[in-house]
């Protein structure tokens, strides 16, 4: 039988031809249309290596592969090396820790994570939970844990450490040895409210949830290799910017191989390489599996994502094999045992790791006579036991250490493991992903392998099996409490050391109080003159870390570039084309801007590195992350739910916001909806400011609010602008108890007739004073005006009011903000914003009266504002028809002035603003 029918090739009987060939982990997908022309090319290429030597081929495969190109036959680069071990037997370190020690610790958590999660699924439970994962992967943490895991004690500050997801009940069950849990709270694995605060576990790592225990959030796939690699580079940022002294600490992420689908965790690992973030580590484990099956089954993730990260610039070690293939590829003169391992796909090996010796002997190994004599003098038993590299303690140590060793490159290791592994229920089926209990006889299958002192009558009289610890004094937890003291603590751990920071005073938001005078200024300027002020600050500027994504042109802070730099490791190493200018771009070690380039992914994890490093590093900095509103929440909503999710602090700035401001644009630049998004982030905290000195008292808010002496573990998010308007100054009766909690009364009509209210967020107040002045002129009614500095800070007060109210009704109902504050107004209650009517229809619920709403719904387009605005009908013309309608509904005017009104102004046609100019139109 030839090799590409045999059973282990995966090909059925009735499938076409197709070459066994799998270059840098990718299955060819082309037919061999003349199979005897191809043998003719291998047996030509056979006997030039037997005559000529390999390296006169390995020349000739060269010139060869050179020649395509220049051919254009597209035949990509060679960037993998051979399906084995990077690191060689002989170059593999002195391990200096007691292997037998370490396999009992091993054993002693594997057992408590699979206990717990069968726990948490018993009858009448069943909350779910991932056994398979950690077993896959315990042998990469616990080196890690026991030999390079560097704790927030280290004289160094300690290394970060991103826990994959899924293995979170391995490092539950490590803490519980430690003595950091108990045995309680191991048994409430996913029950964190129903036994009382603090007595259940998270499912997974969160910050949030458990803030003393868990650093970084990892469950959104892909977030985490992104974060990591942001988190390295900011560590150096940091180091160069003189803030700490970050030389001494090193980020490691532990991912999956199916996680690596995932566009965020490829697609930084060019930066990484480009800053040459040698303390970055990223460990994949390389169990094949993803939930549903293989996750290459025709071709090798191993190779694949050699290859990918290689070309990107990285460090590649390869844990592929344990030591006992050492002997066998020791014996492997002719290679024909590296070819084997280098043609076999994954599913392939998937299915050896579930089949029993003699399967692996008679479809591995017995495919060709030199493989079949390897193994002769081998059993069955042996030969199923060959392991993985990823479960051989002494090779992954060796990785772990050249890693660490490894100068000028991030590293990765790929490691491979079985799914599973040591549960003989779960070891590489396709389903384990799923498989959440174990039953009594797996339980003792479980116990034998590793070898527990736990009687059957103990396991058959748990509900599911009972916990095990050694006790404190066995030699076993003195190890590993002995491990983690010479390495700076038990991990993992999350601390603030922190100090608040000094925050400038008044004096620095006194410009922005003063009003515009005769010029026009749109809020994004006056933010930006703000963040300048705040950078010149002797206490906090050098804290300031202004983020944005290849936009700092477009939000008018170029300005920066000569002062404070654009952050670059490597420094200016050309002439800038626009030396000669006063405002020339420069780039600099020290650079405080951190340019992103078009990667706003990349940007949010700047911004959560910068915001979390009162607890990673103990430095307060404050990230002033700027960018195109429609491009931030919509398009990494996720990122910001990390961020929350991380406890990180700072201010995201949606600038060019609104449905209809930015103008030109068109459909996927304009943003009706970012604060109906950012409502859904609890820790968010959202503000669309009309006015210059509301922005002042706003941003004030935020900076001590999140870095003053009672720090919140919040985010704002401010909704800026780039229509310049004609910004007033302060009232000398300003509420900034309104300005803060939402809503506050800007304007008071004066006159007899019917009255009306006119509430406007953002760049809608001046249609609102507009519309008060038209009402006022041309129909004889008044209105009062009010500025709606946050609707969804609105609608929380009212949410939290109810909920007060529900859990109190032995006391007297409290009354949400906004409904104190228009109970004694008059007349219909109009509002209008340049978002989509969701945003104002928040607060429906509690505004007393007749309350209308005019807002941006649907697809956004390209044309001028005041196009745009009689389009959707929030334009001051719209606003007052929508009034003169309410009071019409209420009786007070007659409905032959809605008639009038609306032929007036034809707000139902857009070529009636064709000739109205329009200013500071660009974006």
């Amino acid at each position: 039988m030839s090799d590409d029918t045999t059973p282990d090739s995966g090909a059925r009987a009735d499938a076409p031809s197709v070459p066994s060939v799998i270059h840098e982990g990718l299955p060819t997908q082309l037919p061999d249309i003349d199979p005897d022309e191809t043998a003719d090319w291998l047996d030509s290429f056979d006997g030039m290596v037997d005559e000529r030597g390999r390296d006169r081929a390995r020349y000739v495969m060269l010139r060869l592969l050179e020649r395509a190109r220049e051919k254009q036959v597209g035949v990509p680069a060679l960037r993998s090396t051979d399906y084995i071990n990077s690191i060689p037997p002989e170059r593999e370190p002195w391990f200096p820790g007691d292997e037998e020690i370490e396999r009992r610790i091993r054993a002693f958590i594997r057992w408590n994570a699979a206990v717990m999660v069968s726990s948490a699924n018993r009858k009448g439970l069943e909350v779910g939970g991932h056994i398979a994962t950690y077993q896959s992967a315990a042998s990469l943490y616990e080196v890690g844990f026991n030999h390079f895991f560097r704790g927030k004690d280290h004289p160094g500050g300690g290394d970060q450490i991103y826990i994959q997801g899924h293995g979170s009940p391995g490092i539950y069950a490590r803490a519980f040895l430690e003595g950091r849990l108990t045995e309680q709270q191991l048994s409430r694995f996913r029950q964190e409210v129903q036994h009382g605060p603090g007595n259940g576990l998270p499912s997974y790592p969160h910050p949030r949830l458990m803030p003393d225990f868990w650093e970084f959030p990892t469950v959104s796939m892909g977030l985490t290799a992104l974060n990591a690699i942001y988190q390295a580079r900011f560590n150096r940022y940091l180091h160069n910017r003189g803030i700490k002294d970050t030389a001494d600490q090193r980020v490691w992420a532990f991912l999956g191989d199916g996680e690596m689908g995932e566009p965020e965790s490829l697609g930084a690992i060019g930066l990484a390489a480009r800053e040459e973030l040698d303390n970055l580590v990223f460990v994949v484990n390389c169990n094949l599996q993803q939930l549903d099956g293989p996750v290459r089954g025709n071709g090798k993730i191993i190779q694949e994502l050699e290859a990918q990260f290689r070309g990107a610039g990285w460090n590649v070690i390869k844990v592929v094999w344990g030591r006992e293939w050492d002997e066998l590829l020791a014996r492997d003169v002719d290679g024909v045992l590296v070819n084997r391992m280098n043609n076999t796909p994954d599913g392939q090996y998937q299915t050896y790791s579930t089949e029993g010796g003699d399967y692996i002997r008679d479809h591995f190994f017995g495919i060709d006579p030199r493989l079949r004599q390897m193994v002769e003098h081998m059993t069955d038993s042996q030969i199923e036991k060959l392991p993985r590299g990823g479960h051989d303690y002494r090779k992954v140590y060796a990785a772990f250490d050249a890693a660490t060793k490894t100068s000028g490159q991030p590293t990765v290791i790929l490691a491979k493991t079985i799914k599973g592994w040591t549960i003989d229920a779960l070891e590489g089926k396709n389903a384990t992903h799923q498989m959440k209990k174990l039953t009594k006889d797996d339980l003792k299958k479980f116990r034998d392998r590793l070898y527990l002192p736990i009687s059957d009558k103990e396991i058959d009289a748990a509900e599911i099996a009972p916990f095990f610890h050694p006790g404190k004094d066995a030699p076993e937890i003195q190890y590993m409490l002995e491990r983690r003291a010479a390495l700076g603590g038990s991990l993992p751990r999350r601390v603030d050391r922190s100090s608040p920071l000094k925050l400038p005073g008044d004096a620095v938001y006194a410009d922005l109080k003063q009003g515009s005078g005769k010029n026009k200024v749109a809020t994004t300027m006056a933010l930006v003159r703000l963040l300048r002020d705040w950078m010149k600050d002797p206490e906090i500027g050098d804290r300031v870390v202004p983020i944005a994504p290849d936009e700092y042109r477009t939000f008018g802070m170029d300005s920066m570039f000569p002062s404070a730099k654009v952050y670059n490791p490597g420094g200016q190493q050309y002439e800038s084309v626009d030396r000669k200018l006063l405002l020339s771009y420069k780039e600099s070690a020290q650079g405080q801007m951190l340019h992103e380039g078009i990667s706003e992914a990349g940007s949010m994890a700047s911004a959560t590195a910068a915001g979390s490093a009162y607890s990673t590093h103990g430095e307060q900095m404050i990230p002033f992350y700027i960018f195109y509103s429609m491009f931030g929440f919509q398009r990494t909503g996720d990122s910001v739910w990390a961020m929350a999710d991380q406890l990180a602090r700072g201010f995201l700035i949606g600038a060019t916001a609104g449905r209809t401001t930015l103008t030109g644009e068109g459909l996927q630049h304009a943003d009706g909806h970012s604060p109906l998004i950012a409502a859904t982030n609890p820790a968010v905290v959202h503000y669309d400011p009309a006015y210059a000195y509301e922005l002042s008292h706003i941003m004030q808010s935020g900076l001590e609010r999140m870095y003053g002496a009672d720090a919140e573990n919040v985010i704002f998010y401010i909704t800026v602008y780039n229509e310049p308007i004609s910004q007033p100054a302060e009232p000398g009766d300003v509420d900034v108890d309104g300005i803060l909690r939402g809503l506050h009364q800007v304007g008071t009509g004066e006159g007899d007739g019917p009255r009306v209210q006119l509430m406007g967020s953002g760049v809608a107040m001046p249609w609102v004073d507009d519309a008060a002045r038209m009402l006022r002129e041309e129909w004889g009614v008044t209105a009062d005006t009010w500025s709606v500095t946050s609707w969804n800070e609105l609608a929380r007060d009212a949410v939290s009011t109810e909920e007060w109210n529900l859990l109190h009704p032995d006391q007297e109902a409290r009354t949400s903000y906004v409904t104190d504050r228009l109970r004694n107004a008059r007349g219909p209650v109009v509002a209008v914003s340049d978002y989509m009517r969701a945003v104002p229809l928040q607060i429906a619920r509690w505004v007393p009266g007749d309350f209308r709403v005019l807002g941006a719904d649907g697809f956004g387009f390209a044309d001028t504002r005041p196009a745009a605005r009689r389009y959707f009908r929030i334009d001051a013309q719209s606003v007052v028809v929508q009034t003169l309608q309410a009071l019409a509904d209420a009786g007070e005017v007659s409905r032959d002035k809605v008639t009038e009104a609306f032929a007036r102004y034809r707000i139902d046609d857009p070529t009636a603003v064709a000739d109205v100019a329009q200013e500071g139109g660009d974006a």
